[in-house]
Order: structure tokens, then C-alpha cells, then sequence
């Protein structure tokens, strides 16, 4: 296929999925997030459960690996490599692991087909069940664990075991100056085109997934539908602002965030800091990394200075550089993490961190 043909169908795939595939809705994305919080803390065990924890326990979250059926349009295969190195380490490590929705494919995919090219990754998260350390969640990708009335067969058929799948977890510490709750949940509540829409799963299954096999080009990009992408952050970031003593993770738009700070803000508030210590050289770094993302990601927000730290965003598990992100809590912090190849080695670098004690106190 000549590069001229990949790229008419790049700019046609990206147009028709950016049109098709996320209508976020400011009113009712408060509305859903508020009703399963609260469905959640009145103990509605089907819709999520509260999990206690203190500073000794671990928790990691991954988000959207994608996992398909090893072809063209299987997204995560690039990934693989680090995800199952990075699930070895967490495993080893004591963490608890909050998979948070879209793990599986099954808009493009059939489940058969998913489970016969991912064993490795399926049996590296039950060993997390078995473990009493796995909570899985779902997103509007696979939905079918929740709305196929063959769901706990295809648990069982997949993971060995029974298990519950839900839309959400609380994460909830004593801190000194309260209590502090942190809402895991996938994030495509209130999103009109996502949320379970039947005519967004027949554009991704009937259209979208034959050609992006044909043409094997993966969108999970940092520049890949920044609009919708900070929109839909945008929203997430208002609801938890308006909340007290809450924290809200979510995935589904693949985009990282961390203190409710892009990459890109992030850096150009690391740049403030480092003018105003006069670091020459931490300076220069932090311009030569701006120029870099600028490209990649090009939304700013002019007030991100003054945004309250209460939205995180895990990334994704499918970036097409093979790179895999994540949200860690432990040892009294949140941390932003990414999990890269180094030559033939997974790496794990810590990509932004912040004690839970000061966000509260934020």
C-alpha cells in the first residue's frame, strides 16, 4: 500500500471516528457519575463496592488496553510486551489491580477470538483474583459483561472463576485532615455516542474494524482526536471539582492526565517552577519537551494554573509506540506512571507523583 492510500485513509479514519464515536453531554455526564457515586456509598454491590484502604496497601490502574484478536486492528499487540512485564511486576510487588474498562474489544471483536489470542494476559489478571487483588470494571467497549445475559459463563469460560464485574469502585482512607474517596469508574457515562449506543458499535464492528485491518493503522496517538479528548476531560474535571473530599480516575479517552493537568500543562507549570529557581538547564529541558508535545497534543487551557488537582486519567494500555500508562496509589502518593521498552527490557518511569495528604489538604 503506498504511503499516499495510507494516508487519505488515515485522515478518512480519524474524521468518520471523531464524527461517530464520542457525543459527550455535559448534564447528563453529571448526573450518571453522580447517581452511581452515590449508588456505590448505599452499598448497591451490583453497580460497585467501597474498598477500604491505608498507606500499606497498593492499588495499580490500568485502562483501554483494547485487547483484540492478534490482526490489523488489534490495538494492543504493541503493548503486550509491557503490559504483561508490568502485571508481573505488580503481582510481585503485593499491588491490587483495578482494570478499568474497555480491556476487551468486543465492538470489533468476538470474545472466542479474544480469549484464543490473549491467554497470557488473561491468566496474569486472574492470578490477581485468585489473590483477592482484581477488580474488574467495565467500559462501553465491553459492555457485554454486564448486559449479556451469558456474562457470568464468559467470566467463568475466560478467568477460570466467578467474579463480579462492576461500573465502579470508592477507594476510601483515613487521612489527618478527613476522609479522603477516591472513584474509580471507566468515564463514558453521560457520553450519548459510547454509552452502550447501538449505532456506534455497528460503525466500529461493520466499518471501522475492516478497515483499520486493512489498512493496520492504529489512531491511539497523543495528537488522535485532541478536541473530543479534552472535552470529555474537561467534563470529568468539572464534576469532580464540584465535589468534596473526592477524587475521580477514569480512562476511556486515552489520554493521560494527572493533577487535572495534560502532559503539556504539566510541563509548562514545571517550567514556571524552574524559571523562578532560576534553573537554567531544567529550563531548557522543559522548553525542548514543550516544543515536542505542542505537536502531539495541542490543546491548552489558559487557567490550568488555577484547576483544583481532583482528575486523573490512566491513558491507555494501546498507544501505537507500544508504551503503556497508569495510575499507582501507594505509599501514601498517586502516581502517574508509563511502562516502556528499552531495547528488549520494560521500564517503569515514574511520570508524575503527589502525596495524597496534599491533595486533601488542597
Amino acid at each position: 500500500m503506498t504511503q499516499w492510500f495510507r494516508k487519505v485513509l488515515y485522515n478518512v479514519i480519524l474524521w468518520s471516528s471523531n464524527k461517530f464515536t464520542s457525543k459527550p453531554v455535559k448534564e447528563r455526564v453529571f448526573r450518571e457519575l453522580t447517581d452511581l457515586y452515590n449508588c456505590i456509598n448505599d452499598g448497591r454491590k451490583k453497580k460497585g463496592i467501597v474498598i477500604p484502604f491505608s498507606t500499606s496497601d497498593k492499588f495499580i490502574i490500568f485502562s483501554d488496553q483494547h485487547k483484540g484478536a492478534k490482526n490489523g486492528a488489534d490495538d494492543f499487540m504493541l503493548c503486550e510486551p509491557n503490559y504483561l512485564n508490568a502485571l508481573d511486576y505488580y503481582y510481585d510487588s503485593g499491588y491490587t489491580f483495578i482494570s478499568l474498562g474497555d480491556s476487551e474489544e468486543l465492538w470489533e471483536n468476538t470474545l472466542t477470538a479474544i480469549k484464543k489470542s490473549h491467554k497470557e494476559s488473561f491468566t496474569r489478571e486472574a492470578k490477581f483474583f485468585n489473590s483477592k487483588r482484581f477488580y474488574k470494571i467495565f467500559g462501553n467497549h465491553d459492555l457485554i459483561w454486564v448486559n449479556d445475559p451469558f456474562a457470568p459463563f464468559h467470566v467463568k469460560d475466560v478467568y477460570g472463576v466467578e467474579m463480579p464485574i462492576y461500573e465502579g469502585v470508592v477507594l476510601r482512607t483515613e487521612l489527618a485532615g478527613g476522609v479522603l474517596n477516591i472513584f474509580c469508574t471507566h468515564g463514558h457515562q453521560g457520553d450519548l455516542v459510547s454509552d452502550g449506543n447501538w449505532f456506534s458499535k455497528f460503525f466500529i464492528s461493520r466499518i471501522w474494524a475492516p478497515l483499520q485491518a486493512f489498512t493496520k493503522i492504529n489512531p491511539n496517538t497523543p495528537a488522535y482526536d485532541t478536541h473530543l479528548k479534552s472535552l470529555h476531560n474537561s467534563m470529568m474535571y468539572e464534576w469532580s471539582s464540584h465535589q468534596k473530599d473526592i477524587l475521580l480516575v477514569t480512562g476511556h479517552t486515552h489520554q493521560p492526565v494527572f493533577e487535572s493537568l495534560t502532559s503539556v500543562e504539566r510541563l509548562y507549570k514545571k517550567l514556571l517552577i524552574a524559571t523562578a529557581d532560576n534553573n537554567q538547564n531544567a529550563q531548557h529541558s522543559f522548553r525542548e519537551e514543550i516544543k515536542k508535545r505542542k505537536f502531539e497534543e495541542n490543546h491548552f487551557t489558559d487557567d490550568y494554573l488555577s484547576l483544583k488537582p481532583t482528575y486523573f486519567n490512566a491513558g491507555c494500555c494501546c498507544f501505537n509506540d507500544g508504551d503503556i500508562t497508569g495510575i499507582e496509589i501507594a505509599d501514601g502518593c498517586i502516581r502517574l506512571v508509563k511502562w516502556k521498552l528499552i531495547t528488549t527490557t520494560s521500564q517503569r518511569q515514574i511520570v508524575d507523583e503527589a502525596s495524597l495528604e496534599s491533595l486533601a489538604n488542597k
